[in-house]
């Protein structure tokens, strides 16, 4: 999906049709699209490739994308694809970057320099100052910063970076475009989607569900030259969205906090781990600094190993459900074990993925399912 050609209108359609269907992910949806070149394609093959699990497999019907995109537009929204020049280079360099979003507001927005600032739901009083006050001080300095919406310290870094004039700010939410989530939120998230930026990658009518929030944080992460955790408890999404940045070879950074109080522990184990410890805006400035807009650790190829055959044959993948179990093993290690070229390992993963077998980790490593 390297071209930069403009997308007809049918292979847009295509396109959203081909996420929409069952059990196709970014990273299986990436790999249809680099083996068959185009959606229309990919789906014309979906029903074989899945077949394998002796059941009927149905892509998404075409009234369900009409549908969509009707909703779409109802939201004031548009649909923004990993291949436009508008979609956010950093999101786009990031492991299992979404194919798809849908944005409301001013997409060069996620173009600036981007801090991702993210926190406790339940803050302290204190730390929602930091985060208004660092937010307003990154977003004086030229900085977009990116958070989720939620209560606490997300919500207070959007406040904080609107202050600032501007719309210096992205909202990344779990829901569909058109969900607001927290409802208190509805007004700022209306705010944003007029003055800022507003993402989704869900479709339009979509509730927030627990599975979303790790995929907008992977989002979040990935828009984001550094993740900034103001307060967080252990186990908190918030690191998880410091640990996506960590593997996208991200800055991570943190501001400790008392050790009495369970709601810094999240952020003194970052800084434990080897987050960088920050005490005012001029420390995230100067760490982003040199930051050139390149992913300061080498990344494990998630999407392809290999090349695919010029005329791929969907009937002779190797079996490698044998070889995995529910513990998460690299694909590299597949190919080594298997004695398999890396082309046919993806076919047998992807054939997997679709049948509803397989899950994807970070890292380019895939487990059986449960």
């Amino acid at each position: 999906m390297s071209t930069r050609a403009a997308l007809s209108q049918d292979e847009a359609f295509a396109r959203i049709r081909l996420l929409r269907s069952p059990n196709v992910g970014p990273v299986s949806f990436a790999q249809l699209m680099a083996r068959f070149g185009t959606a229309r394609a990919a789906i014309e093959v979906l029903p074989e490739l899945a077949g394998k699990g002796r059941r009927t497999y149905r892509v998404a019907a075409e009234e369900r994308v009409t549908s969509e995109i009707a909703a779409v537009r109802k939201a004031g929204a548009r649909y923004l694809f990993l291949d436009s020049p508008d979609y956010p280079a950093l999101l786009a360099a990031s492991e299992g970057a979404p194919p798809i979003l849908t944005v409301r507001g001013d997409v060069s927005r996620a173009h600036a320099p981007c801090i991702a600032v993210v926190g406790a739901r339940n803050a302290s009083v204190a730390a929602l100052k930091l985060a208004r006050d660092f937010s307003l001080a990154l977003a004086e300095a030229g900085c977009t910063v990116v958070s989720g919406l939620a209560r606490g310290i997300d919500g207070s870094a959007h406040v904080g970076a609107l202050s600032a004039g501007g719309g210096a700010t992205v909202g990344v939410i779990a829901s569909g475009i058109d969900i607001a989530y927290p409802p208190e939120h509805a007004d700022l998230q209306e705010r944003i989607a007029q003055e800022a930026l507003l993402i989704a990658e869900q479709p339009p009518g979509t509730e927030p569900l627990a599975r979303h929030f790790p995929s907008r944080n992977r989002i979040i992460a990935g828009l984001a030259a550094a993740t900034l955790v103001v307060e967080a408890a252990p186990r908190s999404g918030s690191l998880i969205t410091a640990r996506l940045a960590g593997e996208f070879g991200r800055e991570v950074m943190a501001i400790p906090g008392s050790p009495l109080d369970a709601r810094s522990h999240g952020c003194n184990q970052l800084i434990r781990d080897g987050a960088v410890l920050v005490q005012s805006p001029e420390d995230v400035m100067e760490l982003i600094s040199g930051f050139d807009g390149k992913p300061r650790a080498v990344l494990q190829e998630a999407v392809t190993v290999g090349e695919w055959p010029e005329h791929p044959d969907v009937g002779n993948s190797p079996d490698l459900a044998g070889m995995l179990t529910l513990a998460p093993v690299g694909v590299d290690e597949l190919v080594r074990q298997s004695g398999e070229s890396p082309s046919a390992v993806q076919l047998a993963l992807l054939e997997l993925e679709l049948m509803g077998r397989l899950i994807r980790h970070a890292g380019a490593r895939v487990s059986l399912a449960p």
